[in-house]
C-alpha cells in the first residue's frame, strides 16, 4: 500500500509524516487534563509525548498525576517493538469505570526509559483529555493512543484502510 499524501501544515502545525520512525519520546510542558466520570482523574505540566510516523501524539503522564483509585491494574498485556511489554489499567472516575483503558511500560525498552512510572490514556474512553486549553480528538480505531490537536495534521493511521502504511 502507498503511503498516503500528507495534510499541508501552516506555521505552528505539525505533520505526523515527520515524526520519526523508530518513535522519539520528548518532553511536553503543556499542561495535561483527563476528565471521567465527571471529575478530574488526572493534571500535570510533567508529560512525555510519544511522536512515531502517521501517529498522533501519545501523551504519557506520570502515576502520581492521578488521583487516588483512579487507576487499577487490569488483565492483560500487549508488545511494542519499541517500547516494550504494556500493563493495563481500569480508569476510574467518577460513577464510571473503563476497564483496560490506561497502559504503562513498567520496564520500557532501551530509548523509552523517560516513559517508566508513567501512563497513557485512550482519549476516545474518557469525558475529556485536554493538551493546554484544547479538547483532544481520540486517534482512530482502538489499536492506538493518540490524540489529535488543531496543531497536528494527519492522515492518522488507524483510520480504515490504514493498517497496510
Amino acid at each position: 500500500m502507498r503511503r498516503p499524501v500528507p495534510d499541508p501544515i501552516r506555521p505552528g502545525e505539525e505533520s505526523v509524516w515527520d515524526y520519526p520512525r523508530p518513535p522519539r519520546a520528548e518532553p511536553e510542558r503543556e499542561r495535561i487534563t483527563i476528565r471521567l466520570g465527571g471529575v478530574l482523574i488526572a493534571d500535570t505540566v510533567n508529560a512525555i509525548r510519544v511522536l512515531e510516523t502517521s501517529h498522533p501524539p501519545v501523551y504519557y503522564l506520570p502515576i502520581a498525576s492521578f488521583v487516588d483509585g483512579a487507576l487499577i491494574p487490569a488483565e492483560g498485556s500487549s508488545f511494542c517493538e519499541f517500547k516494550g511489554e504494556a500493563a493495563y489499567f481500569d480508569v476510574h472516575g467518577g460513577e464510571r469505570v473503563v476497564p483496560g483503558a490506561a497502559w504503562t511500560y513498567p520496564r520500557p525498552a532501551r530509548g523509552f526509559e523517560s516513559l517508566s512510572g508513567r501512563v497513557a490514556v485512550y482519549a476516545g474512553d474518557m469525558d475529556a483529555c485536554t493538551v493546554g486549553d484544547e479538547q483532544v480528538t481520540p486517534q482512530p480505531g482502538r489499536f492506538y493512543g493518540g490524540w489529535i490537536t488543531s496543531r497536528i495534521r494527519g492522515p492518522f493511521k488507524g483510520a480504515p484502510g490504514s493498517m497496510g502504511w
